[in-house]
């Protein structure tokens, strides 16, 4: 590797940055709600396609600020951070890991 080169951030080290990230609702972080459905990672973008449990969720604005934050401190120069909300498929309590179903009760 060239002196100049950094490493690109891996989607292991994505995840367990978006780990700190707390839906302030249920207290629990948006990896294991399920709410993060994909991670893309290139020499220019890092980006993370994700969900809220609602379309009226109301800090939703305050989670995608979390999660920006969360990447750009992850992102190479020259590398932007990137956030898309969708809201297909819809988010289901079913996309929870299932050791916090099991927690909340619902496993």
């Amino acid at each position: 590797m060239h002196i100049n080169e950094v490493a690109m951030v891996t989607e292991q080290q994505v995840r367990d940055a978006l780990c700190r990230v707390l839906d302030p609702e249920v207290g629990e972080n948006i990896i294991e709600l399920g709410l993060v459905y994909g991670i893309d990672i290139d020499d220019e973008r890092l980006v993370v396609t994700m969900t809220m449990t609602s379309p009226s969720c109301p800090m939703g604005d305050w989670i995608r600020q979390q999660v920006a934050a969360e990447l750009g401190d992850l992102c190479r120069d020259g590398q932007r951070a990137e956030v898309r909300l969708v809201w297909q498929p819809a988010w289901s309590p079913e996309m929870m890991s299932p050791a916090l179903r099991t927690r909340l009760g619902w496993g």
